[in-house]
């Protein structure tokens, strides 16, 4: 089980960074799906959240101890490259051996990393139909993930709208796709 969170985490990873690779330099400004970001902030925020992988898994830090080493504009003059990095050491971390039976220490709590990295993986999910849209790329998302992803908050859809973090769900029509409906249940109108 273990393996396929990793190869779940690693395939998340493919798929936002193919779209970020396609970010035109004019498309950086270009609005998204998620109110008041833009595709820079798109792309920041999830950079970031992998920044912070490898000291709360690897190196066994809390939030406090990391401390604001990961704030401000991280992405620079080469965001493709930042976001490579970022990716590339955040597999790392939770591919090592024994990585995903340790805890990690989160701003929330006590987690297992394991459901970290199934955390992660549903925001890249999630996010990656997000840019794609604000870049005017290719909307289908691995549906192997989106299967995976779907089947873990369906049947706390309603509860992710009380979370403060999304938007209420938007009804989909009878017989909608697995993506139309995680997109959906995420508050954003596919």
């Amino acid at each position: 089980m273990a393996e396929d969170v990793v190869e779940l985490f690693r395939r998340s990873l493919d798929e936002f960074g193919k779209r970020v690779h396609a970010v035109r330099p004019d498309q950086w400004g270009c609005p998204t799906p998620c109110a008041e970001w833009e595709v820079r902030n798109l792309v920041t925020h999830l950079a970031v959240e992998l920044l912070w992988v490898p000291p709360l898994v690897a190196d066994g830090l809390t939030v406090a101890e990391v401390g604001d080493r990961f704030g401000g504009d991280r992405l620079g003059a080469d965001p493709v490259g930042v976001w490579d990095a970022a990716a590339a050491g955040a597999l790392a971390a939770f591919a090592a051996p024994g990585a995903l039976d340790r805890t990690v220490h989160l701003s929330y709590g006590d987690r297992p990393a394991a459901e970290y990295a199934r955390e992660m993986v549903f925001d890249l999910v999630v996010h990656t139909w997000d840019l794609a849209r604000a870049i005017e790329a290719d909307e289908k998302i691995d549906p192997e993930l989106v299967e995976a992803v779907y089947a873990r908050i369906e049947p706390e859809v309603d509860s992710l709208a009380a979370s403060g973090m999304f938007d209420p769900p938007v009804p989909v029509p009878p017989g909608s796709d697995e993506q139309t409906k995680l997109i959906a249940a995420t508050g954003r109108k596919p």
